[in-house]
């Protein structure tokens, strides 16, 4: 058995009032603390974390698939705020109160946004891909990655357009062949390589338009929603060596937001939510006031 990760326990789909669906995947006990999960880049619901610490903390993990990803209808057009109220209503509908979230990687700002609506009660920001678009990032960025931040100013259209062409086996390779050596033992492990490669074809399956180009575009883009109106708990974890997701790993994101708080992992790369489940799932629940004490 893999420690990073494990087929979900529960597995289902929530109706919006528009008629859409919303697909979700859980671990955990059903009566725990309800936790959200925002998952990285075009991967689907069935790609969870930190089975051995979901069990001890008593947490119930719950991710959702955003629009187009997995077995979540589409919704060309849509906004980060569309996304936070999706998961209002998400949250009403099983009765899961404010729980908290972890956004990991490109949902990250899906996370914040839904801080920013008053959604959640706290946010985990795990590897979280940054607001790149910020002028004060502008000098820090690889030429290419600067050109495709110019890109979706531009042309939001266009640059939507042109992430619709990667598919499954791309993105998974874009991913598992960078990164430092702790990277490189969580992707080439047996058991979260054959897990991330099905979450992956699953995330596709509707094709890249469908909800991974639609993602890249929000999340390149300025962010619309005000960091520093957030007032629940904000945790921001990075690992020392992981220069792929932040300009300068977190430092001015925490400082925008009231209250957060950086942490910087040392001998830790982009794997942060495998790597170190314990300690962002305990911080989260010590913050948000939801700790069993387990």
């Amino acid at each position: 058995m893999t420690p990073y990760v494990e087929d979900p326990a529960r597995l289902g789909e929530t109706r919006l009032p528009d008629g859409r669906l919303l697909g979700w995947a859980e671990w955990g006990p059903p009566d725990g603390t309800p936790v959200l999960l925002c998952p990285g880049a075009a991967t689907s619901r069935r790609l969870g974390f930190g089975p051995d610490a979901v069990r001890t903390l008593g947490v119930r993990l719950i991710s959702v698939d955003r629009p187009g990803l997995g077995a979540s209808t589409s919704a060309p057009g849509r906004n980060f705020a569309d996304f936070a109220e999706d998961i209002r209503h998400f949250t009403e509908v099983r009765e899961l109160g404010r729980p908290a979230v972890v956004g990991n990687s490109q949902g990250a700002p899906f996370a914040l946004a839904c801080a920013a609506e008053g959604v959640v009660s706290g946010v985990a920001v795990v590897s979280g891909a940054d607001e790149i678009a910020a002028e004060e990032f502008a000098s820090a960025l690889p030429a290419e990655v600067r050109g495709l931040v110019e890109r979706v100013a531009a042309d939001p259209a266009g640059a939507e357009e042109f992430f619709a062409g990667f598919d499954a086996e791309a993105m998974r390779a874009m991913v598992t062949t960078t990164g430092v050596a702790w990277d490189q033992a969580v992707y080439q492990e047996p058991g979260f390589a054959d897990a991330y490669r099905r979450s992956l074809e699953e995330g596709f399956a509707q094709g890249a338009a469908a909800g991974y180009a639609r993602d890249t575009v929000l999340a390149m883009g300025r962010w619309p929603f005000a960091l520093p109106d957030i007032t629940v708990p904000v945790d921001i974890w990075y690992g020392e060596h992981d220069t792929g997701h932040s300009p300068d790993q977190g430092h001015r994101l925490a400082t925008r937001i009231p209250g957060a708080r950086r942490h910087l992992v040392p001998e830790a790369g982009g794997s942060l939510l495998w790597t170190h489940p314990g300690p962002i799932l305990s911080s989260l629940l010590t913050r948000t006031g939801t700790s069993t004490g387990g």
